[in-house]
């Protein structure tokens, strides 16, 4: 019977994102990975190589897929910020392991990130769109256009970086008010 490697890899890849999103790169052991994919350990190491590699693996897979779901369009105004921050609100909802997983990274403070220049061209492109809309006097320039979309990003993940405290904040609210908070704040800042 024939091995199937790209399966394979696919589910030793969602075993990693479990993993590594619950544990971080630190507490996540590669024999964890291997059993909860139900593959060999060997196969791990020959396809991904060591820990390191296979968490900047995941992580680049994870931050594609996140780009590819949630483009940022045309910015022709704020309600166009507003939406973009409830699209990447509602991506963080559907894949909370992703917040998990830059947090993981962050706690790391490592000197350069996995795929560094990669995601930089990434973020400047999304900086330029912000910077193009502002200087069409589509969106507010109160803000340089690199701390806008920052904040618009901060915005939209923030509550899955910290769901005890928005719990706690919103006890008294109805559950959907989290991502009309989002978007109406994200496109309040982008107000001219």
């Amino acid at each position: 019977m024939a091995w199937n490697t790209a399966e394979t890899k696919r589910k030793l890849k969602d075993a990693a994102v479990a993993e590594f999103a619950a544990h971080g790169l630190g507490g996540t052991t590669m024999e964890r990975i291997a059993r909860r994919a139900g593959v060999n350990k060997e196969r791990l190491y020959s396809y991904f190589g060591d820990k390191p590699q296979l968490f900047a693996t995941v992580l680049a897979d994870e931050l594609n897929k996140v780009a590819a779901a949630v483009p940022l369009r045309e910015l022709d105004g704020p309600e166009a910020v507003g939406r973009y921050a409830a699209a990447v609100y509602d991506y963080h909802s559907e894949h909370p392991e992703l917040t998990r997983l830059l947090l993981w990274e962050g706690l790391m403070n490592l000197p350069e990130v996995p795929d560094e220049e990669t995601r930089t061209d990434y973020y400047r492109a999304k900086v330029a769109a912000f910077a193009q809309a502002q200087q069409a006097g589509l969106i507010s320039d109160r803000l340089p256009a690199p701390d806008l979309a920052f904040l618009i990003l901060s915005l939209a993940g923030w509550w899955y970086a910290v769901p005890q405290m928005a719990r706690m904040m919103h006890a008294d609210t109805a559950a959907n008010s989290a991502k009309t908070a989002v978007t109406r704040a994200a496109t309040h800042l982008a107000t001219p």
